[in-house]
């Protein structure tokens, strides 16, 4: 996967390598979407062109769970997990799923340098208990794909790449992994045997190693950079 994805060269050929990559994971649909900080865009996916072409016009962006849940997140994420509690966002998934999606979906938030966001989506007509099974078997999979699919995509565009990134100390690593991981402060200070003061300290020297903006950036970045490992 990764020898092939090195081999593209073009932003036609990232998306002939995703097309690929739906036939070997076996699944409907795979989308991979980056906004920068000016605001570009670039897709490439495997859903219908009348889809894709819909959602644009009717700024869908707006009101689909998926985009506005991820953005407040950095773990990956089952559809099933977001707000659908609304209206429009019911109603938005039945037109998806008139559009040939499917009613399952997991995916991949990403922030790279200089504030870029992207996602990287599985979907699937499938029921709860096959699907479970299905990301399950394939998370680890995804994640490593979703990083290294932007990475090559940033690359292609000429976008800002990994600057000299300053090693993290073991303290900084562990903690970020335990954030990444999905504990609190008050539960990675726990885990780490240190205050919650001591704790603030690490998080703040990592954060000015990777200049990020915030803890949450930080986590992102250190696994975009592979300083840790989720």
């Amino acid at each position: 996967m990764q020898e092939a994805l090195s081999q593209a060269k073009t932003l036609e050929e990232l998306q002939t390598f995703v097309e690929g990559l739906r036939d070997v994971y076996d699944i409907e649909n795979l989308v991979y979407h980056s906004v920068n900080a000016s605001g570009g865009q670039y897709a490439a996916l495997t859903y219908a062109p009348d889809w894709v072409e819909r959602y644009i016009d009717k700024g869908y962006e707006r009101i689909d769970p998926v985009v506005q849940g991820c953005y407040k997140c950095f773990t990956p994420i089952d559809w099933k997990a977001l707000d659908w509690s609304n209206k429009a966002s019911r109603d938005f998934m039945g037109e998806a799923v008139d559009a040939g999606l499917g009613n399952q979906g997991f995916s991949i938030p990403i922030r790279g340098p200089s504030g870029q966001f992207a996602l990287f989506s599985a979907n699937q007509k499938d029921t709860d208990e096959a699907w479970a099974k299905y990301t399950d078997e394939r998370v680890g999979d995804l994640i490593l794909i979703a990083h290294y699919l932007n990475e090559k995509a940033l690359e292609i565009e000429g976008g800002p790449s990994q600057g000299p990134v300053r090693a993290l100390s073991p303290r900084e690593k562990d903690t970020l992994t335990l954030l990444a991981l999905g504990h609190n402060r008050a539960g990675v200070a726990e885990a780490l045997q240190i205050s919650e003061n001591t704790l603030r300290v690490y998080i703040e020297s990592a954060r000015f190693k990777l200049g990020a903006s915030n803890t949450v950036h930080a986590v992102a970045m250190a696994v975009t950079y592979g300083l840790i490992v989720v």
